[in-house]
C-alpha cells in the first residue's frame, strides 16, 4: 500500500497497459479516475478499481482536445481536491510507409500521443506546483529510436521524451518528479495485431526471447508514483526485456 490515500489519474486505461496501471494504483492505494476515450471499457476498469476498496471514476474524454484534458482536472478538484499522480499513457497508432503517410494519420497520432500529453502535464504541472508535491509519469515507446512504417508513432513518442526532460526540469524544484517508461513488445490489442512473421523477428531481438506482460510496466510504475522514487527524476526507463540494447 505505497500509494494509500494518493489521487491519481491514468488516461487511456480503458484496456492494456492504461489498465493495468490503474488496477496497479488501486491495489497500492491510490484513488483512481481512469480516462479513457471508451467509455464502456473505462467504465469496466472504474468498477475494477472499486473492487479493490478505493475510489474508481470513470471518465469519457479525447485528451487530444484541450476541453477533454480539462474535463479530467475540473473532476480530479471536485472529487478528490488534490493530485498526487498522474499518469499520461493515451496512446494510438496509425502505421505506414513515409511515401504512404497521409497527413490525417500523421496528425491524429501526434494529436492523442503528444499534444494529449502536454495538455494533461500542463494542467496538473498547475496543480502540483500549489502542493509542491506530485509524481508525472509519461509512456512513450521503444519505438521512439525509429521504426519502420512508424515515423509518426516514433515522432509522438520521441517527442514525449524531449517534454518529460523539460517538464523534470521546470518543476523538480517544486517537488515535482517527472520521469518516461518506454515500453518493449507488450502483449496488448495493438501488438496481438502484429503478424506472426513479423512477430518471430521482433523475438529475436528481444533478449529475453518473450513478449512483456502489461502487469510488468504498471510495476515499474507504482515505483515512481511511490515516494520510494523521490529522488528520480528526468529518468528514461525501458521496460522491454533489452529489446532497445
Amino acid at each position: 500500500m505505497r500509494l494509500s490515500g494518493k489521487k491519481a489519474v491514468v488516461t487511456g486505461s480503458g484496456r492494456g497497459i492504461g489498465r493495468a496501471i490503474a488496477l496497479k494504483l488501486a491495489q497500492e492505494g491510490a484513488d483512481v479516475i481512469a480516462a479513457d476515450i471508451n467509455a464502456e471499457n473505462v467504465r469496466k476498469v472504474a468498477e475494477e478499481i472499486k473492487k479493490l476498496g478505493v475510489k474508481g471514476i470513470a471518465l469519457k474524454v479525447d485528451v487530444s482536445k484541450k476541453e477533454g484534458a480539462e474535463k479530467i482536472f475540473k473532476t480530479i478538484k471536485e472529487e478528490f481536491g488534490r493530485l498526487d499522480v498522474l499518469v499520461n499513457n493515451a496512446g494510438i497508432n496509425r502505421d505506414a510507409m513515409l511515401h504512404k503517410m497521409t497527413d490525417d494519420e500523421w496528425n491524429q497520432v501526434l494529436a492523442i500521443n503528444l499534444t494529449g500529453v502536454f495538455f494533461c502535464t500542463r494542467a496538473a504541472a498547475k496543480i502540483m506546483r500549489d502542493q509542491r508535491y506530485g509524481r508525472i509519469i509519461n509512456i512513450s515507446s521503444a519505438s521512439w529510436l525509429g521504426n519502420i512504417g512508424q515515423a509518426n508513432y516514433s515522432a509522438s513518442k520521441a517527442g514525449v521524451l524531449g517534454l518529460s526532460r523539460t517538464a523534470a526540469r521546470e518543476l523538480a524544484r517544486k517537488g515535482i518528479t517527472v520521469n518516461v517508461i518506454c515500453p518493449g513488445f507488450i502483449d496488448t490489442e495493438m501488438t496481438r495485431a502484429v503478424p506472426e512473421r513479423i512477430k518471430e523477428i521482433i523475438l529475436s531481438r528481444i533478449p529475453t526471447r518473450r513478449i512483456g506482460k502489461p502487469e510488468e510496466v504498471a510495476n515499474v510504475v507504482a515505483f515512481l508514483a511511490s515516494d520510494e522514487a523521490s529522488y528520480v527524476t528526468g529518468a528514461i526507463i525501458d521496460v522491454g526485456g533489452g529489446m532497445v540494447l
